[in-house]
C-alpha cells in the first residue's frame, strides 16, 4: 500500500509539474478594428519607405551607349517638339507626362536624373534593369513591368529628353 501511495504521489506530482506554469496566448481574431501603430513604426517606415521614383541620384549615368551629355542653357525648342512627337507616339502607352501610370511620370526627371542616365534608359532599358541599381528599384516600384526598348536612335532620345527639360 505505501508503495501504491508513493507511485500515485508521485505521479501527481509530475502531473502538476508538467501542467502548471504555462500561460496560453490567447489567439487574436479577425477585427475590423485599426491597430494602433507606435510613433517609432511611422518614422520607421518614412525614412526607408521614399519610392525609387522619387529618389535623387545626379551622379549615375547609366549602363550605354552616353558617357557624357551638355546640355545647352536654353531649350532648343525645334528639338523639344520633335521629342513631344515622339514621345506620344512611343512612349505615351506607359508613361504620362505628369502622373505615376505603368511607367513613372517624366515631369522634375533632370531634377532627380543624370541627362546620360535618361538616355541610357530610354536607349538601353534591358542592360540597364539587369545592372543599375536604381533601375532595378525602378522595376520593383512599377509591378516589374520592364521598360520596352522601343530602338529610338541617339537623335530621337536626345530629342524626348529636351522634351523632357520642357515639363516643369
Amino acid at each position: 500500500m505505501k508503495k501504491s501511495l508513493k507511485i500515485v504521489a508521485v505521479f501527481a506530482v509530475s502531473l502538476l509539474m508538467s501542467c502548471g506554469g504555462k500561460e496560453e496566448k490567447k489567439k487574436e481574431g479577425f477585427s475590423y478594428e485599426k491597430k494602433e501603430t507606435t510613433e517609432q513604426q511611422v518614422e520607421t517606415k518614412t525614412e526607408t519607405s521614399t519610392p525609387a521614383s522619387q529618389k535623387v541620384d545626379l551622379t549615375n549615368k547609366g549602363i550605354g551607349p552616353i558617357k557624357s551629355i551638355t546640355l545647352a542653357p536654353e531649350i532648343d525648342q525645334a528639338m523639344a517638339t520633335h521629342g513631344a512627337d515622339v514621345y506620344k507616339k512611343m512612349c505615351m502607352a506607359c508613361h504620362r507626362p505628369d502622373k505615376k501610370f505603368i511607367g513613372p511620370a517624366p515631369t522634375g526627371i533632370l531634377e532627380r536624373r543624370t541627362p546620360e542616365w535618361i538616355m541610357n534608359m530610354i536607349l538601353n532599358p534591358e542592360e540597364m534593369v539587369q545592372n543599375d541599381p536604381l533601375a532595378k528599384e525602378l522595376l520593383i516600384e512599377f509591378n516589374g513591368s520592364p521598360m520596352a526598348n522601343q530602338n529610338l536612335t541617339e537623335e530621337e532620345a536626345r530629342a524626348v529628353l529636351e522634351y523632357f527639360r520642357t515639363l516643369k
